[in-house]
């Protein structure tokens, strides 16, 4: 169903069906070990609040943000038992707010399990987390000289509730590269030397893997938006974006005109140009010029010229007049022009796609069937217009 932009200059429809659908496919994967949900940056951009609450309808219970301010944001919209864990763990002196707002730090260096453990000492009680090891990504985690000193200090995590080992893999998504295999055995000897509990490795394309990497909690993101998770496979996952944008006008312009700041794309004949309300204030990434595409009812409308802060350019020559009045909406993210394809032209990855979405779009939710609205298959419920 074709939505309205109303005052907004671009809809942008996030399937909460499709998001649904693709968390329970990662899920059947996992055989016995648990499914969380990666909701960091606003779960990828399309709203952490509204993914996070369909999600805990399919029964996820561990929920991943990057920041201490995305948990607080986020704890009073979700039940009290799911849990919240923040990636980067405390920010220096904020330790006492993850008790008040009841979330979980994920311990990435000595410093943060030191000052974890002071606030332990100071509340007289055991506080839970998880503990990050670097198995070869060189980026957050104990390193093996400083899980060293762990094993050679018994109070090293006197205080700490030890809910998972935890490693996150950087070639998951090329399941040939041997980093993998080499990050699987060094997670497996590092876990073998300490305290028993729970692990956590595998983040989207972790999952598919196999069950070598599943341990007893996964990390899904990308996957559950509908990237794709597998380089080089067909996508298995659903779409949850879908982004329109709407015409302002369009003009008619002679043989060798130039289009758009930098005058970078020239008509080779007269052309119809169509203005569309999106640009890289909205996340419509700069890249994008003169390689996007847009489509309007399934013809191909070529991205001509710069992208603007609020606009891009379309050359529609060949699109019916009657279709191009303003206002009308025109597909950016479709089923014809996947957000990995979007990616591929703008010489990025779907994850920048998604997280770059703006605010300014007009944003629907399509969600479960509505119990007393029998005749329809979806009920969409609308946000503000941003």
């Amino acid at each position: 169903m074709q939505q309205e932009a109303g005052r907004a200059g671009a809809v942008l429809k996030i399937d909460l069906n499709a998001l649904r659908h693709n968390y329970r496919l990662l899920r059947s994967k996992l055989g016995a070990a648990q499914c969380g949900a990666a909701v960091k940056a606003d779960a990828y951009g399309l709203g952490a609040i509204r993914v996070s609450q369909a999600l805990l309808e399919e029964g996820c219970r561990h929920f991943f943000v990057a920041h201490l301010e995305e948990a607080i944001a986020l704890r009073p919209h979700i039940i009290e038992s799911a849990e919240i864990y923040v990636m980067h763990g405390s920010p220096v002196g904020y330790e006492a707010e993850f008790i008040e707002y009841r979330c979980v730090p994920i311990l990435n260096s000595v410093q943060q399990i030191l000052a974890w453990r002071k606030l332990a000492e100071s509340q007289q009680t055991e506080l839970p987390a998880i503990i990050q090891l670097d198995t070869g990504m060189s980026r957050m985690g104990l390193s093996g000289k400083e899980v060293q000193r762990w094993l050679a200090n018994p109070d090293f995590i006197q205080g700490i509730k030890l809910q998972y080992l935890m490693s996150h893999l950087a070639c998951a998504e090329d399941q040939q590269h041997p980093m993998n295999q080499q990050q699987l055995n060094t997670f497996k000897a590092l876990r073998a030397q300490l305290p028993s509990c729970g692990a956590s490795l595998a983040n989207s394309s972790g999952i598919f893997l196999g069950p070598d990497f599943h341990f007893d909690l996964a990390r899904p993101g990308a996957a559950l938006y509908g990237v794709a998770p597998v380089a080089g496979l067909a996508n298995p996952m659903q779409a949850v974006a879908h982004l329109q944008g709407c015409i302002i006008q369009t003009r008619e312009i002679a043989a060798g005109t130039g289009v758009g700041y930098g005058l970078t794309w020239h008509s080779a004949a007269p052309s119809r140009i169509a203005t569309v309300a999106v640009g890289y204030a909205d996340g419509w990434l700069r890249s994008l010029s003169n390689r996007g595409v847009a489509h309007i009812n399934g013809l191909v409308a070529p991205m001509v010229g710069n992208v603007s802060m609020d606009t891009i350019t379309l050359d529609v020559s060949h699109i019916p007049l009657a279709q191009l009045y303003p206002g009308a909406l025109v597909d950016l993210i479709s089923d014809n022009n996947t957000v990995d394809q979007v990616a591929e032209r703008a010489s990025t990855i779907g994850y920048e796609i998604l997280t770059s979405l703006g605010m300014r779009y007009q944003r629907h939710y399509v969600s479960k069937q509505d119990a007393l609205n029998k005749n329809s298959e979806f009920v969409s419920s609308q946000g503000e217009a941003q």
